[in-house]
């Protein structure tokens, strides 16, 4: 950037002197010397190019309009061409480092070493060859190389890189620790739970780094347009400068190569293949500031169109934190009837697996656990002390023929069974995360046309927490593939060119996340397969900043359209005049290079989130 300011104030200084410079040899010869310092660069692409078969670009374009102006003998606008021009291209790579920077700032997470501990010393390792297992030392200052649990210490981290979330985070002992945060205060002794590939920090930079590749309709648009709209203008512009002459009686030849001259800089695309790229590429920058990562600008465009938000319950409107509420046993004491469920469910990692463990607050001795079977929506079957115990829901029950309490229960209702006789239920609730309300009120206020919950969950649990949050729809007690056949039915009630946007954040949620028009994972505590398979990670696990993505989109697209009417009406406009002989070479840098600048700066509004929340 130094250089190019240098070159430009010599080429500004040299440009002026020749205009005041009366001697007409001398006024040239500064001229010329003036097109090799700002206009060499440029022919010497427009050659390459030229020889790779890739004629018609941009250095193309500003090569003829320029020597071509010298021919004629009007050098000031052959120079004032490629001076301009380069201004224009300054203004560019200011604009595409500034849009950069807003997400390159996440490359700052990369680790650049572990503390890996060997014995009673710490060896300085490179994070790929780091292993399962190994134990590292986190000390204060310093980024987390890789995903682990925390075995030693205590301390505040800082997760902003990852979350957007300016408050840090207390971390101890049993902590889940996340690769690319920052280690605020004391000293952590984490075991690794993943490998440098598969961890947090390793998939975000990774998202990152693709993101540009995958283009939004816009984008591809605007490529097309180049790709044939440049050829026929060079076409239009040969057939200006040479066919008039030679029918117009008393036309002159160098004023019609002139008027082809001026149309050439006018037609030059690069406001449109510049400014469009840069609102997208400034918009998933201004997400990943709120911690909203997205795969690509084809997402980013898709989501300003959506209609219908469909939701999962559980770890993405609720906390899924699920506590045990209430237990009643029949013929059995509730510390037996606890003991049954946390080790019939041992085995499983679900939440309500987990609460019933917690409840139990014991060891689990797996040896008394055999033939432990996973009924995928209904429960759990295992063998304890040579009896056959069955955990989970009502259709649980109804399979196996056992009659059940039916009273009315708000919550998760794990119902118990002892060799098909039934021994009771434990109740389990989950908590409302704190802005889910405050998310669906948003989304209304955004003009969504329904928010729509999807849940595994008893049908009163699910009709509760969708009541409590203003949902339109609730369809409850769905397995996975039920939830996909909702979706199809969904997606077809949706005009044509809405969207349907699926949140989720389990494992069985992948096959809906890749299904739905767009899928968003709840990252921060999602499981790596949702994160795989959705479009959008909120990496803060706030259902809010779903709204928050949505106006970033439309803002986004409403820039990137004010940059394509703009810049194609101020051509159509100054192309007709220069083929009319009413506009000069000057007016013509100004429909190129003006409003290149003009559209840039407009495409920087996309990274300010000042007004977004």
């Amino acid at each position: 950037m130094k250089k190019m300011i240098w070159r430009l104030t010599i080429s500004a200084v040299l440009f002026v002197s020749a205009l005041i410079i009366g001697n007409e040899q001398v006024k040239l010869a500064l001229f010329i010397v003036n097109y090799i310092i700002i206009g060499a660069d440029v022919v010497k692409r427009a050659l390459k190019n030229i020889l790779r078969g890739n004629v018609f670009d941009e250095n193309f374009l500003m090569t003829i309009a320029s020597i071509g102006a010298f021919l004629i003998n009007e050098a000031p606008e052959g120079v004032a061409v490629m001076l301009f021009y380069q201004v224009g291209e300054m203004f560019q790579s200011y604009a595409v480092g500034q849009s950069r920077n807003s997400i390159v700032s996440l490359m700052d997470i990369r680790p650049d070493y572990a503390n890996v501990k060997v014995g009673d010393e710490l060896v300085k390792t490179d994070p790929d060859d780091v292993k399962i297992g190994d134990t590292i030392v986190v000390k204060a200052g310093e980024k987390v190389p890789l995903d682990g649990k925390v075995v030693e210490g205590i301390s505040m981290v800082d997760t902003s890189a990852l979350t957007g979330e300016s408050v840090p985070r207390e971390v101890t002992v049993g902590s889940d620790l996340l690769s690319g945060c920052i280690n605020i205060n004391g000293v952590l002794t984490a075991e690794i739970t993943k490998e440098y590939e598969e961890s947090t920090v390793s998939k975000i930079l990774d998202l990152v780094e693709s993101a540009s590749s995958r283009k939004s309709h816009s984008e591809q648009f605007i490529t097309k347009f180049a790709r044939y709209y440049t050829p026929l203008v060079v076409i239009v512009a040969a057939i200006l400068a040479i066919v008039p002459p030679l029918v117009i009686e008393g036309a002159k030849f160098g004023d019609w190569v002139y008027r082809a001259l001026a149309f050439l800089v006018v037609s030059c695309p690069c406001a449109l293949v510049i400014s469009v790229p840069l609102s997208f590429f400034g918009g998933i920058g201004c997400a990943s500031k709120k911690g909203i990562l997205i795969k690509g600008s084809n997402y980013l465009e898709a989501l300003a169109q959506t209609e219908i938000v469909v939701f999962d319950k559980t770890g993405t409107l609720t906390k899924g934190i699920f506590k045990v509420q209430e237990v009643h046993g029949e013929g059995i004491s509730e510390d037996e009837l606890i003991k049954l469920a946390a080790y019939t469910e041992s085995y499983s990692n679900h939440p309500i697996s987990i609460s019933l463990k917690n409840a139990y607050g014991k060891d689990i001795d797996n040896d008394k656990i055999s033939d432990v079977q996973e009924i995928p929506g209904h429960g759990v079957s295992a063998t304890m002390d040579g009896k056959r115990v069955l955990a989970g829901n009502n259709k649980l029950m109804k399979q196996n023929n056992i009659s059940y309490y039916e009273g009315e229960l708000v919550g998760t209702v794990v119902h118990v069974a002892i060799d098909d006789k039934y021994a009771g239920y434990i109740l389990i609730s989950d908590e409302i995360k704190e802005d889910a309300a405050d998310a669906i009120r948003m989304l209304k206020q955004s003009n969504i046309m329904q928010m729509i919950m999807l849940t595994g969950d008893d049908k009163a649990v699910g009709e509760k927490v969708a009541k409590e949050l203003g949902m339109d729809k609730v369809y409850a007690e769905l397995l996975p593939v039920d939830k996909v056949e909702k979706l199809e039915e969904l997606i077809k009630s949706k005009s044509s060119k809405g969207k349907l946007v699926f949140v989720g954040d389990g494992i069985n949620d992948a096959p809906v996340l890749a299904r739905a028009d767009i899928g968003i994972a709840m990252g921060g505590l999602g499981s790596d397969a949702a994160i795989e398979a959705a479009d959008i990670i909120i990496m803060t696990d706030e259902p809010s900043k779903i709204s928050t993505a949505i106006k970033i989109s439309r803002k986004t697209l409403k820039i990137a359209y004010e940059n394509i009417v703009f810049a194609i009406g101020v051509k159509i406009i100054i192309l007709v005049l220069s083929a009319m002989g009413l506009a000069t070479m000057w007016a013509a840098v100004f429909a190129d290079v003006g409003v290149a600048i003009i559209a840039i700066l407009n495409s920087f509004r996309a990274l300010n989130d000042k007004n977004i929340h």
